[in-house]
């Protein structure tokens, strides 16, 4: 599990961390890190231009105090001081003894070959002051190096506002911050690099899924289970509108991780022809998706999977349904869009500000709410959040979410809690996708052919 912590957290760390060493190690300890990130990229040092934009404070420090370890093995440092009488004065003074030098704008500075944000750090919010804006805005086209964030984003919420820096890799110190697993400032931070650097920190309340995480609660059946004993998911898509989505969710729900998959809807004759060990009738389940493709009979389907009391997955056509809290565990699988008319905002809030409204819909509608995108965040009732990182643009396809929607059905009625089975439904959609487009292009019946390979090679590295 990759952890991502606020600046409160942080900040609590690092002071109860830097009581027990002698003054200045943490920054010296950072220092090193932000240097050896530094040279990873450029390959050497040696007749290599850095330029370091300074702030005030620690991160400025960090940047300074890595600018004189680079000096000290041949690079060129130049540091441009948004602030010169605020600058961190050890962290100069170390720079200049080690030949670094001060320039007074980017017109003075010579064209780097990487370019250091040390302009603010985790305690920054709001944006940028003017003046920071207009360097950003400015920046020489080299690779950009951050240092713990890009500068202009929010640490705590992942939101942007107005100019920010857009980093090639951002160094990050002690632990993931919210920022660099949350859009819109995830892609903004480019390659997180973690330093260690000792902290003791507690549980966050941001976290996103590994391979191993994933195997370690994906559901495998006993050497003397049955098909009911494994879950028997229960579907509920497809219209005489769009009858393609029945055959496309009972794909996802069909790949092999619940014993049984039921079928209750218009694409019946559709279901049958392509899915033939799929049961058309509407007898018990551990679990019923509904809403993919439902069009108008959503209304009906998600009443009809509410009474039975069982965990629901709420797609597409169903989600307009909600009015207010559901009654049974529930998971909700909106795209940004579906997300904003829930909410009664626009969407582009919604895309601004995606953690805060995943978080507001999970409270409001009593249900883990899983807000599908390129980083996908599935949110707990309690503000808990688990990030799924990394899913192929090519999988923003027709039909994708269909079987998304229908591999989580088949996880809750497996046993998994809708806070589990939303993050690792996402995790082996977005890596079936990759597994079966090798980089390329892949359609729905692709993704979902691929979850079982993804789920078997997952199994077997789980027990090497």
């Amino acid at each position: 599990m990759r952890n991502a912590h606020t600046v409160e957290q942080v900040r609590t760390a690092e002071a109860t961390l830097a009581q027990r060493l002698p003054e200045g190690a943490l920054m010296q300890r950072a220092a090193d890190g932000l240097a050896s990130a530094v040279l990873d990229l450029l390959g050497s040092a040696y007749g290599r231009r850095v330029l370091l934009l300074v702030g005030s404070g620690d991160n400025g420090g960090d940047g300074l105090f890595a600018g004189a370890r680079l000096a000290r093995r041949g690079a060129a440092v130049q540091a441009l001081l948004l602030e010169p009488d605020r600058a961190h004065g050890p962290g100069l003074a170390a720079l200049r003894v080690a030949g670094g030098r001060v320039v007074p704008d980017l017109g003075s500075a010579s064209p780097p070959d990487v370019v250091v944000d040390a302009i603010v750090g985790i305690g920054a919010s709001g944006g940028l002051r003017p003046d920071a804006a207009a360097l950003v805005q400015a920046l020489p086209d080299a690779p950009v190096v951050a240092v713990d964030v890009p500068s202009g984003v929010d640490v705590d919420s992942g939101e942007v506002h107005g100019p920010h820096v857009v980093a090639t890799v951002t160094v990050t110190f002690g632990t993931h911050k919210v920022a660099h697993l949350v859009e819109p400032a995830a892609s903004a931070c480019g390659a997180a690099h973690l330093v260690d650097i000792g902290l003791d920190l507690p549980d966050a309340t941001v976290t996103a899924l590994q391979a191993g995480d994933v195997a370690a609660v994906l559901p495998e059946p006993a050497t003397d289970t049955h098909k009911y004993l494994r879950g028997v998911v229960g579907v509920r898509a497809g219209s005489q509108q769009y009858p393609g989505a029945a055959v496309l969710c009972v794909w996802g729900a069909s790949c092999g991780l619940a014993g049984m998959v039921r079928y209750d809807g218009h694409g019946a004759d559709l279901v049958r022809r392509a899915h033939p060990e799929v049961v058309v009738d509407a007898g018990r389940v551990q679990a019923w998706v509904v809403g993919s493709g439902g069009g108008a009979d959503a209304e009906q389907a998600l009443k009809s999977s509410l009474e039975a009391e069982v965990p629901v997955v709420v797609d597409a056509d169903a989600l307009t349904q909600l009015t207010g809290p559901l009654s049974v565990p529930a998971l909700l699988t909106p795209h940004a869009g579906e997300l904003a008319r829930m909410l009664g905002v626009e969407r582009e809030r919604v895309e601004a500000q995606r953690l805060r409204h995943a978080r507001e819909a999970a409270r409001r509608f009593r249900a883990v709410v899983l807000l599908k995108g390129g980083n996908t965040l599935v949110a707990a009732p309690d503000g808990r959040v688990r990030v799924v990182t990394g899913a192929p643009a090519w999988l923003a396809t027709a039909g994708s979410g269909d079987v998304l929607a229908g591999l989580c059905g088949a996880l809750l009625a497996a046993g998994l809690e809708p806070f589990d089975a939303g993050p690792v439904a996402a995790w082996l959609h977005s890596a079936a996708a990759e597994y079966a487009g090798h980089g390329g292009p892949v359609t729905a019946p692709d993704v979902a052919a691929a979850i079982p390979q993804v789920c078997r090679l997952l199994l077997g590295g789980s027990r090497a």
